[in-house]
């Protein structure tokens, strides 16, 4: 049997770590081709040790030395920054997960596209904020887009025969982030430290204190939207703080289909490692005598905005999404770095949608790479100018 080619893009995230936790248990199944990392060299470099990949890519050039005289004793190509990282993207390979954080993900994506790989989508921004030229270039290149997200995994799993076109609506389940049960004037004073703590997923840092803030469920609305052509009313949410139901699918006919699961994220990298074939994995199935009964509520779109949003950006169109991204990613650096307060993330992010969608016509702008690129450059700049008077 044939090893399936995987190329991870993110190796050292959480998402990435994962998926060379699976791929550890069924060596045989598996050859690594692309490892790429951030920061984090200590991991990718372990991590190359172990796999033996074709190449490994590291963020910064800086790290050049570094990776060399690690993997000295290796075949293994290595190469650092942006070029590099393009570069390692068109290697050949039957899955690319795509596990960068934020819009640095998008491009690499739509190379390993272009380049015939079925894409592995843990990266919610490239379709937050390129939607339509994801779907493009798969659909151009005859290529899956797989989502990894536990809940569009859920939705890509509950639809798999059933027609689209009988779907009545989709409910996306949130745990409620770290700050579900605080009170607003708590959460207005919360730190970098008390968002980084998720009751019941563990995450990395950025994607944690957006689910605090609920920043990731309005990227997931919107991305459900992208990925099963849906239209914004038909897209729900609602809080389960105990994170076992995914996502629940209505139909037509008012039948409604539900995933199930344990908050482990190994279960939709599993799926999409395997698909479209399923194989037993070393991973624990719910037993619901002993789980906790399961509850559900709308969420609190006062103190927490971002949902709201997230159906704005739908309704405006064109390249709205990239803006929003961008906007919402240097907002949490403005938090992180605690330039600005929890609750300020949203207000960042809503001034920007207001005065650049306008500028440049955005739900009129063609949704093509060097638009992209370019309306994700100027959001941030807008954003950063914002934090900084805001801190004045």
């Amino acid at each position: 049997m044939n090893k399936k080619r995987i190329s991870i893009f993110g190796a050292t995230g959480s998402v990435g770590q994962n998926t060379l936790d699976l791929i550890s248990r069924d060596r045989d199944s598996y050859e690594i081709v692309v490892l790429t990392a951030g920061s984090n060299i200590d991991l990718l470099i372990k991590a190359a040790l172990e796999f033996k990949p074709q190449a490994v890519v590291a963020a910064t050039n800086d790290q050049f030395e570094e990776l060399k005289n690690a993997l000295r004793n290796t075949q293994i190509n290595i190469g650092t920054g942006r070029e590099a990282l393009l570069e390692s993207a068109s290697r050949k390979c039957d899955l690319a997960f795509s596990a960068i954080v934020g819009a640095a993900g998008l491009e690499p994506g739509l190379i390993a596209l272009e380049n015939g790989a079925d894409l592995a989508l843990a990266n919610k921004e490239s379709m937050v904020a390129a939607g339509d030229l994801v779907k493009q270039k798969a659909f151009k290149n005859n290529c899956k887009l797989i989502p990894v997200d536990s809940e569009h995994s859920a939705i890509f799993q509950v639809l798999h025969g059933e027609n689209v076109n009988s779907i009545e609506r989709i409910i996306l389940t949130a745990s409620g982030g770290a700050f579900r049960d605080w009170a607003i004037e708590e959460i207005a004073k919360a730190t970098p430290e008390q968002a980084s703590t998720h009751p019941n997923w563990n995450m990395g840092q950025r994607i944690t204190i957006d689910s605090a803030s609920m920043f990731n469920k309005a990227l997931e609305i919107i991305e459900a939207k992208e990925l099963f052509n849906l239209a914004p009313k038909q897209i729900e949410v609602l809080v389960h703080p105990q994170s076992l139901v995914h996502a629940i699918v209505g139909f037509c006919d008012g039948g409604m289909l539900a995933h199930l699961g344990p908050p482990d994220m190994r279960h939709a990298i599993g799926y999409a490692l395997n698909y479209p074939n399923r194989k037993t994995l070393p991973l624990e199935m719910l037993d619901f005598t002993k789980s906790s009964p399961l509850t559900f509520v709308e969420p609190d779109k006062e103190r927490f905005p971002a949902i709201s949003l997230a159906y704005d950006v739908m309704d405006l169109g064109g390249i709205s999404g990239a803006v929003f991204n961008a906007a919402k990613e240097t907002a949490l650096d403005g938090f992180l770095a605690k330039q600005i307060g929890f609750l300020e993330m949203s207000i960042i992010v809503e001034k920007t949608i207001a005065e650049i969608c306008h500028l440049k016509n955005c739900h009129k702008t063609e949704v093509c790479l060097s638009n992209i690129l370019d309306i994700d450059k100027l959001s941030r700049n807008f954003a950063a100018e914002l934090i900084q008077m805001q801190g004045s």
